[in-house]
């Protein structure tokens, strides 16, 4: 490990590796390679999709070096490519059905909010865990069955914690547009949460 290029910005490691480092773009992927991978999983919630996003995204970036703009922001750039790939990916396979996960345990006790809360704290609980959490296994069924639209929001807003600007640029639509959109998919996944485990809850 190169402490100094840990310490180094995005744009000083863009800038390092389109001058020809190639350890500089070995901590960019180190850097983004766990949130990439998590976001492109609740995303497509199909492994062997995931795992060519995944490679497709980084290949691209690898064999962008001469177009590199270090002004803009690496982290939303890259979601954007693996945001696009990952459509183009889903429209291929024309999605059947969600991955199979298995036996739902019963439910905690939680509202919505406690849920969107547990799965976006990663201060208080590691990502590990949340992928392992009879919760987050509950979450990801309910976010695959709705509409792709407010799969996405939801994902980038949620567990990869992006702004309404950053996740205009990555969708390519309007931020009034995002917020509508984020509304909607937080109302659905709460109805659709009520519905599933509501009734549990209140036995």
């Amino acid at each position: 490990m190169d402490p100094v290029l840990k310490k180094q910005t995005d744009a000083d490691l863009l800038a390092r590796y389109a001058a020809g480092d190639e350890t500089a773009f070995r901590e960019v992927v180190k850097r983004y390679k766990n949130s990439l991978y998590v976001f492109l999983r609740h995303f497509l919630n199909r492994q062997d999709l995931v795992e060519d996003v995944f490679q497709e995204t980084f290949l691209q970036l690898f064999t962008s070096r001469d177009s590199f703009d270090t002004a803009r922001p690496l982290r939303p750039w890259l979601f954007t490519i693996a945001a696009n790939k990952a459509k183009d990916a889903l429209r291929k396979q024309q999605r059947t059905a969600a991955i199979p996960i298995g036996t739902i345990a019963e439910p905690e006790e939680m509202s919505f909010d406690d849920v969107l809360n547990a799965l976006s704290s990663d201060r208080i609980t590691p990502y590990e865990k949340l992928e392992d959490s009879e919760t987050a296994v509950q979450v990801r069924r309910i976010i695959a069955n709705m509409p792709q639209n407010l799969q996405e929001i939801l994902i980038l807003a949620y567990f990869n914690k992006f702004s309404y600007k950053q996740m205009a640029q990555i969708l390519s639509i309007p931020i009034g547009t995002v917020k509508s959109r984020l509304h909607t998919a937080v109302g659905r996944f709460a109805k659709d949460w009520t519905a599933a485990f509501g009734s549990k809850r209140n036995k």
